[in-house]
């Protein structure tokens, strides 16, 4: 139960406190006079992100706090698990700062907005008209059927399964692709590898083959200088060899009568012995230049491959591609397959989808038996607020695949005048029977809920005369189980309070302020009488206003 709510430089207020008790307590007040802001301000504590704009004083922090009563509610192992100390009384507290960040507490202790907003989801359920309009979607019909029916272990079981199954399912296909990918890497890798290993390259071959080439090249020319230089030097009938043996002999016979020649016979002997080795090389090279004349091709075709292989893979040397060769291989060797983990995870996949199946086949049995039990309840309600005809129904469809929920799809349908199709809600017009139609599925739905506090903003949205004193019948019945906060314009609705709060402005000099005051007798019967006035409150007005609040 909301015990009390303080609210600090929220909007146009400045400082304000409120005392709720248990029962029906109603808030009233002129369009603008500031009864949305309590909402806004609530909605802090509920986790809604907060503004900076909401500051009065721009300088100043805001404060929204709440104190609840939660000594009833089984809350303790939230608050185990969450590190938080337990309070019968707990204040739930949100800070705005003027640097634009807020700030959450549970009894003095910061935690999470997140955290936040799971307790005060378990304290509290505001209803304003924008949730009217949730009424029309299907998700949102589905959960006030799960409500109703209240069967939370089947849910959760089910919830549980789905979640294990999507995780499976998530790590089933990252394996697959992974798999395919490594399948499609192996291939790349023993391309590569074969393509290396076909090659047969040698550290030392390419400058061999860069000096064949260059030989080949030139071989023709080569092969005419070396027989022509063969032939000057020892076949010429005036060869060089001969030549020099002639020379040689004519200055020995001489060299004993001249000491000069002795020396020059000396050198040319050197020169002879140097010269006949050259002859005999230059005789060998004969054999040296013998050529294929395919050959030339074939240098070619292996220099190109490397240079290829190079140029393919980015490297500049024979003996990078041989180390580039060795990291395939290792790669090969260090690929493993995820196949008996696919294996494994394709058997608990196949199971979960057999038990999430099962489950959501008890699902759609419990959801609809109790279809059947919430359409009765929510038409005769419907019918205590002034629709006679109105009949209500709830349709369950079959999707083909597993959803977060389950296997049905729910559509609420209805219909205010006898002998009329029913449709889904989603095509009603009239704001009023929306109203009564998720006012009759509130007070259903928190009957199984157990909230401590339901907040209506204004729920009477399209509704007056007659209907609104229904309606607040129902409001005031939903007060014997729950602490109810309406936020209303009706009279009718207001007089069926416990309590009742005024909110209005009060202009001081150059500053405009919104307050909230609880009414006495005397102050209910005055507001209730103006609410029924045009401008002037008439005797009249008051009579009814005091009759209203004696019914």
């Amino acid at each position: 139960m909301l015990k009390s709510f303080s609210i600090k430089n929220y909007a146009l207020i400045k400082d304000l406190n409120i005392s709720f008790p248990a029962g029906f307590s109603v808030i009233t007040g002129e369009t603008g006079a500031g009864k949305s802001i309590l909402i806004g301000a609530l909605s802090l504590l509920m986790g809604k992100r907060a503004d900076y704009g909401v500051l009065m004083d721009k300088g100043r922090k805001c404060v929204v706090e709440g104190v609840f009563q939660i000594d009833e509610l089984n809350l303790k192992d939230f608050f185990r698990k969450n590190d938080l100390d337990y309070e019968p009384e707990t204040i739930l507290r949100r800070e705005i700062i003027p640097s634009g960040r807020s700030r959450a507490f549970i009894n003095d202790t910061p935690v999470n907005l997140e955290t936040l907003k799971t307790l005060a989801a378990r304290l509290v359920d505001i209803h304003s008209q924008h949730e009217t309009l949730e009424l029309s979607r299907s998700r949102f019909q589905l959960n006030v059927l799960d409500a109703y029916v209240d069967k939370p272990d089947v849910s959760a079981s089910y919830s549980e399964v789905f979640n294990k199954l999507s995780e499976v399912s998530k790590e089933l296909n990252h394996l697959i692709a992974e798999n395919e990918q490594i399948k499609r890497d192996e291939d790349y890798f023993r391309f590569q590898y074969e393509e290396l290993a076909a090659a047969n390259l040698d550290e030392e071959e390419l400058t061999a083959l860069k000096e064949r080439e260059k030989f080949l090249l030139h071989a023709e020319e080569v092969t005419r200088a070396v027989t022509l230089a063969n032939g000057l030097m020892n076949e010429n009938e005036l060869n060089l060899s001969g030549l020099m043996a002639e020379l040689l002999e004519t200055l020995t016979a001489v060299k004993d009568y001249l000491p000069r020649i002795e020396e020059l016979v000396k050198r040319l002997n050197s020169m002879q012995i140097e010269m006949n080795d050259i002859a005999s090389e230059i005789s060998g090279l004969g054999l040296e230049t013998d050529y294929d004349r395919n050959e030339l091709e074939e240098v070619s075709e292996r220099l190109n491959t490397i240079y290829h292989l190079q140029q393919k893979h980015h490297v500049n040397s024979i003996g990078e591609l041989i180390k580039l060769k060795e990291e395939y291989v290792a790669r090969l060797n260090g690929i493993t397959m995820n196949d008996s983990k696919i294996k494994e995870l394709s058997g608990m996949k196949a199971q979960l989808e057999k038990d999430a199946f099962r489950l959501a086949g008890e699902l759609t049995e419990i959801r609809m038996e109790g279809s059947k039990r919430l359409a009765e309840a929510v038409t005769g309600l419907l019918r205590q607020l002034g629709m006679k005809d109105a009949v209500f129904n709830v349709s369950i469809e079959k999707y083909d695949e597993l959803t977060p929920a389950g296997l049905d799809k729910v559509t609420f349908l209805f219909t205010a005048n006898k002998g009329s199709d029913m449709k889904p809600v989603s095509a009603i017009a009239s704001g009023g029977e929306l109203s009564r139609l998720m006012l009759a599925v509130k007070s259903l739905i928190t009957q199984k809920q157990l909230l401590p506090t339901v907040i209506f903003d204004e729920i009477d949205a399209g509704v007056s005369g007659d209907i609104a004193g229904k309606v607040g019948n129902i409001i005031k019945s939903m007060s014997l189980r729950h602490q109810v906060i309406a936020i209303t314009h009706l009279p009718q609705i207001a007089a069926k309070a416990d309590q009742h709060y005024k909110v209005y402005k009060e202009t001081t000099g150059e500053t405009t302020q919104t307050k909230i005051a609880r009414l006495d007798d005397e102050g209910r019967v005055e507001e209730i009488a103006a609410m029924l006035s045009d401008e002037k409150v008439s005797k009249a007005a008051v009579d009814t206003a005091k009759e209203l609040l004696t019914q």
